[in-house]
């Protein structure tokens, strides 16, 4: 069965279009990513170090995390990647991005005590139906009382607030994969760290919500199986084309 994944279906949820050429036609885009993508993962790279480097017995200083964010953005930086907000440049993300870090080293970083028991993870769970979702979570810690914390870092613009967090189903799917594969849990709390706010958002989802959560899943998979088999994938116009890697291709 294919491999399904929280971004592959908001892609197809947001254009049908920009999902056939991403997924099935495996078109090249028009620029490698976003400003907004790259700063996003420029920023989730200097915290796994973090979080890594401690884990074997390394502390990094604020000013070696500071060093490190500079030499990584400035070795994967490419000229091509698309800016669009008028009036930013590359050097107004990357001082965004080294303030998202500072303030989740100050506030956060210093005080964690939780275990962690994977960085970036990598694994399929297999849903009822046979399909695979993919399971990368940000950072997944426990406390000493059997509380599993499923951990992601958000820097984007708007702040997720508490009915946006009780709705997501990004971090309610890996919330069952981690009461599947952890045998001594008490709780999975959902943690959304808004870096552009320095603020935490915390949700949570009982087993009725989550047996619901993968049926529609299941439903909105199949609703693409059948879009393939019917080849039907129309343009969606909408505030997002701005930011599609796909533009130049689209408007052809």
């Amino acid at each position: 069965m294919a491999r399904y994944s929280h971004s592959k279906i908001s892609t197809y949820e947001n254009c049908p279009f920009q999902y056939k050429l991403h997924y099935i036609d495996k078109v090249k885009p028009d620029a490698p990513n976003t400003i907004e993508a790259f700063m996003g993962s420029m920023v989730h790279e200097a915290l796994e170090k973090l979080y890594k480097d401690r884990q074997e017995g390394r502390h990094n200083t604020i000013i070696d995390i500071k060093i490190f964010f500079k030499e990584t953005w400035e070795k994967n930086y490419t000229s091509d990647i698309l800016i669009v907000k008028y009036g930013m440049s590359e050097q107004n993300y990357k001082q965004m991005g080294w303030n998202f870090l500072k303030n989740y080293y100050d506030s956060i970083f210093l005080h964690d005590q939780l275990d962690i028991i994977g960085l970036e993870t990598e694994d399929l769970m297999e849903l009822a139906d046979g399909s695979h979702w993919s399971i990368r979570i940000d950072k997944l810690g426990r406390d000493r009382e059997g509380n599993y914390y499923v951990c992601d870092y958000k820097t984007n613009s708007r702040m997720k607030e508490q009915v946006d967090a009780d709705e997501d189903r990004q971090l309610a799917m890996y919330s069952i994969w981690v009461k599947k594969n952890f045998k001594d849990v008490k709780s999975v709390k959902l943690i959304w760290h808004m870096l552009a706010f320095n603020e935490t958002v915390i949700s949570e989802r009982n087993s009725k919500q989550e047996e619901r959560l993968e049926q529609e899943i299941i439903e909105k998979i199949k609703a693409i199986e059948q879009a393939e088999k019917d080849c039907n994938f129309p343009k969606n116009p909408s505030k997002l084309c701005d930011y599609c890697l796909y533009r130049k291709t689209c408007w052809k």
